[in-house]
């Protein structure tokens, strides 16, 4: 039988199998592909489609804190590198600068909630040139944000590995990971200490 925290690391997959479907719709209008009739609504659709990839992510505090719904949750993205260290085949380096950030992610969604209405003939109208320049930034910013993440549930100090893809399975992958015994620690000759969150950070002894 699944445990309650696979089946809500399942829950956050399905929901990264959205935003992966919506990202597809996003790139096959930036390639050119494919359009709305016009341009207008070429822009209008991406950027519809990143307003409900937004919701999704907003969408997996939902999943990972069911019990107390978190405003602070976010997801870390992160690169896999070699660890370095005897025993451990990878260590999380904190991806930096190319990713949609919090604040990012507020004003991105306000812009594309703007494309929803008609423009007030009185107003200014909108500036699709701003947002033929942007759609494909945004995607990208996302797509870093998303391809490989942690996330933490609430009141569990282990974290959830997302991968949005792996080599041969384009399915949405998680890993749950415990933090490691201090016994297992020494063994590896580290030691750990835990943080207020519960993380454990590793250094050599």
């Amino acid at each position: 039988m699944s445990s309650q925290a696979d089946v809500d690391g399942e829950k956050y997959c399905n929901l990264m199998e959205e935003v992966k479907l919506r990202i597809n719709v996003i790139t096959y209008f930036l390639s050119g592909q494919g359009h709305a009739l016009y341009p207008p609504a070429t822009l209008e659709s991406m950027c519809l489609q990143i307003r409900k990839i937004l919701e999704l992510v907003a969408f997996g505090s939902l999943v990972a804190n069911k019990q107390a719904y978190s405003a602070d949750f976010y997801p870390v993205p992160i690169i896999e590198v070699p660890s370095g260290i005897l025993g451990v085949q990878m260590r999380h380096k904190k991806r930096v600068g190319d990713y949609l950030d919090e604040t990012e992610f507020k004003k991105v969604y306000g812009r594309c909630g703007a494309m929803a209405h008609a423009a007030n003939p009185y107003s200014k109208g909108i500036d699709y040139g701003y947002y033929a320049r942007m759609l494909p930034v945004w995607r990208t910013r996302i797509v870093n944000l998303l391809n490989a993440h942690n996330i933490q549930l609430l009141g569990n100090p282990g974290i959830y590995l997302i991968h949005m893809t792996e080599r041969g399975d384009d399915r949405v992958k998680f890993y749950r990971f415990q933090p490691p015994t201090q016994e297992a620690l020494r063994t590896l000759g580290l030691k750990g200490v835990r943080d207020k969150s519960g993380s454990v950070k590793l250094s050599e002894e």
